[in-house]
């Protein structure tokens, strides 16, 4: 998932994909220790777009505390 992709998400879509890529990792783990997983480069894309959909949304709360503290 690309940068803009995020920036066009919603605030509860983003927390929806947050979990989703939470599960993600988790599911890559257990595939590790249960099977044989074959593409390992999936790990460091996931946990590449979590950090980019915590990051939006954690600028997103970051402006709108700065915006409402401002009143």
């Amino acid at each position: 998932m690309k940068a803009v992709e995020v920036h066009k998400l919603n605030n509860d879509e983003i927390k929806v994909e947050a979990n989703r890529l939470r599960r993600r990792l988790f599911d890559l783990r257990v595939q590790t220790v249960t099977e044989k997983i074959e593409d390992t480069s999936q790990f460091k894309k996931t946990r590449k777009d979590l950090a980019r959909v915590l990051t939006e949304l954690n600028a997103r709360k970051a402006k709108a505390n700065s915006a409402g503290g401002k009143s």
